[in-house]
């Protein structure tokens, strides 16, 4: 490509710019042209011949320039930085060993964690690469606590008058982070297990489960409603 070839790309691209080859410009500006790793470079004060540049970007650079730099997911004191869904409350769940083994206490009433008291408890499992969700409750609230394994909590709040209106927070929580969990009323949620073993969670909802009437209310885990997407090849429901 000659120099007046490049002083028509340079036109094009930037109608008002005025590119005679006997009036060198008095700027610099880069030209990005539509060809892999080619630029101009219009450089001021030089011979009219000179003004226009081609130069070559690094292989680096033009990986460099099309990557996208990382957000910050937690503070210098390593707190989570994602925002909780409004009303979701999480309280962390120490382990305490000895030369015997380990001791996690899950629940307990003068912990003030939750205004209602404890009225109900079971365990469910999740086999790896397993979702069981989503799912809501319009009359209890759930409070996980997870034993083992690894787990991702995604929760999608669709109620139209709370601060995270539409928005997804996901919660990960393992055996070295294991935490008591709470998920309002109205809010839709699915639990994902991340790991290679089965996980175990207890649950102390603030109602007794209704055999007649169960407060569950169920959506497909690829439902397009919910803006969220798990990994392909998961299984659940």
């Amino acid at each position: 490509m000659d120099l007046g070839e490049l002083a028509e790309v340079a036109h094009a691209i930037l109608p008002d710019l005025r590119c005679d080859l006997n009036n060198p410009l008095r700027y610099n500006l880069n030209l990005v042209l539509p060809w892999p790793n080619r630029s101009a470079r219009i450089v001021p004060g030089l011979p009219d011949r000179e003004f226009l540049q081609m130069t070559t970007e690094s292989h680096h650079d033009t990986l460099l320039r099309a990557a996208i730099q990382d957000r910050p997911t937690v503070t210098a004191a390593g707190e989570p930085k994602r925002r909780l869904t409004d009303g979701v409350r999480i309280r962390p769940l120490p382990t305490h060993f000895d030369q015997r083994g380990s001791v996690i206490e899950l629940f307990d009433p003068r912990w003030k964690f939750h205004p209602d008291p404890l009225v109900f408890a079971y365990c469910f499992t999740i086999r790896p690469g397993v979702v069981k969700g989503w799912n809501l409750h319009q009359r209890h609230e759930d409070r996980y606590a997870l034993i083992k394994g690894e787990l991702e909590l995604v929760l999608y709040d669709s109620r139209e008058t709370s601060p995270t209106f539409k928005e997804v927070c996901v919660i990960r929580i393992s055996e070295t982070s294991r935490v008591l969990v709470t998920v309002p009323i109205n809010v839709w949620h699915a639990d994902f297990n991340v790991g290679t073993e089965d996980v175990i969670v207890a649950n102390f909802p603030t109602t007794a489960y209704d055999h007649n009437d169960p407060d569950k209310w169920r959506l497909p885990i690829d439902t397009p409603l919910i803006p969220y997407s798990f990994p392909v090849g998961v299984r659940g429901g």
